[in-house]
């Protein structure tokens, strides 16, 4: 795909960007760049490849399983200050 300034121009406009001469330049250089790596990306041929469901084998890896047991008695019976399950500490703004 062909970048021209014009099409940059019209991008900052939409954006909302006002971007002086060199600016739009230095955008359209890494625009170009940017949609040049995609055609080399498209070029590459994936009509054998299925697609993945995660980036690795196997199942992902569920996040909001507990790991560890329930250890605030533990805790806090080596904390400095606690009053009723909480954590006392020194006031720091008046």
């Amino acid at each position: 795909m062909s970048l021209s300034l014009d099409d940059v121009k019209k991008v900052a406009h939409l954006a909302r960007l006002a971007m002086p001469e060199a600016e739009l330049h230095a955008a359209h250089a890494q625009m170009a760049s940017i949609f040049g790596l995609i055609e080399e990306m498209q070029a590459v041929d994936t009509s054998g490849i299925e697609p993945m469901a995660t980036p690795g084998p196997g199942p992902a890896a569920a996040r909001d399983v507990v790991s560890e047991g329930n250890q605030r008695e533990l805790f806090q019976a080596i904390a400095p200050q606690v009053e009723r399950g909480l954590y006392l500490v020194p006031q720091v703004i008046e």
